[in-house]
């Protein structure tokens, strides 16, 4: 079995082994995965962090050996806390880090990923918060481009806004809405739903498509063209913008 970590800030997960195959997911700095299968040119992995699968360059990450794969598993997950911020190696060259980068080993000041040692200085988020901390870190992502299959505050879709968000306040969801939609505990109503439950929202055929974060006073909060606040009711999202409703509510969830 080979492991990896991504060892750069962002790197594409592709849905094919080519360049030019669409991007279903993003990997952060410090996320590890086991190799599935690996050529010159591609290596498919699968996350720990949420067990999803892809292509990604082969030239774009740094093996591990299992020891230190399952060490990671063991410890404290530490992410960065700010929208942009960067490490240092021993040679003082910079790798710049998203909001919600992983930092394994880290001991307040220096972090690992196996036998190479960064320094990092900012802030961090770790162990689980609150729930108005959700509210409080979904804001963050507010105004971000739409990208399909990111993770950041520089691209990002529907279920990479949640996944993300849960992420910072130390809570695990699996990366596609639909997936999701499995998690946690029904609610009956809109009435019953508190700031940071879970919005779900399916197309003509059924499917789960979409989700958000619900607000207080019937608001959600959502990537759709950007991350931006709409109006939450029985129908669904009602774009203000648009003078209409953009979104089919299905089923709204509390996961914490």
């Amino acid at each position: 079995m080979i492991y990896g970590i991504c060892n750069l800030g962002i790197i594409p997960v592709r849905k094919e082994p080519f360049h030019t195959s669409e991007m279903t997911n993003q990997l952060l700095f410090g996320e590890h995965f086991i190799v599935l299968e690996r050529d010159k040119n591609w290596s498919k992995i699968k996350l720990n962090f949420d067990g999803s699968e892809g292509y990604i360059s082969s030239v774009q990450y740094q093996e591990i050996p299992e020891d230190f794969y399952y060490s990671i598993n063991s410890e404290k997950t530490v992410l960065s806390g700010e929208i942009l911020d960067f490490i240092s190696n021993v040679d003082n060259n910079l790798i710049t880090i998203p909001l919600g980068a992983t930092l394994p080993s880290f001991n307040g000041k220096e972090l690992k990923l196996d036998k190479i040692t960064y320094t990092f200085d900012g802030k961090v988020n770790n162990g689980k918060l609150s729930k108005k901390e959700i509210i409080h870190n979904a804001f963050a992502y507010l105004n971000s481009p739409y990208l399909w299959g990111g993770k950041t505050p520089f691209g990002i879709d529907c279920s990479g806004f949640t996944q993300m968000v849960y992420k910072l306040c130390g809570y695990q969801l699996n990366r596609d809405a639909k997936d999701q939609a499995s998690q946690g505990e029904v609610l009956s109503f809109i009435e019953e739903s508190e700031p940071g439950d879970l919005a779900f929202f399916d197309n003509e055929e059924g499917e789960i498509v979409h989700v958000g974060i619900i607000l207080k006073d019937y608001n959600i909060i959502h990537a759709h063209g950007k991350v931006r606040i709409d109006t939450l009711d029985h129908s669904g999202i009602y774009n203000s913008d648009l003078q209409t409703h953009t979104h089919k509510l299905r089923i709204i969830k509390r996961i914490i």
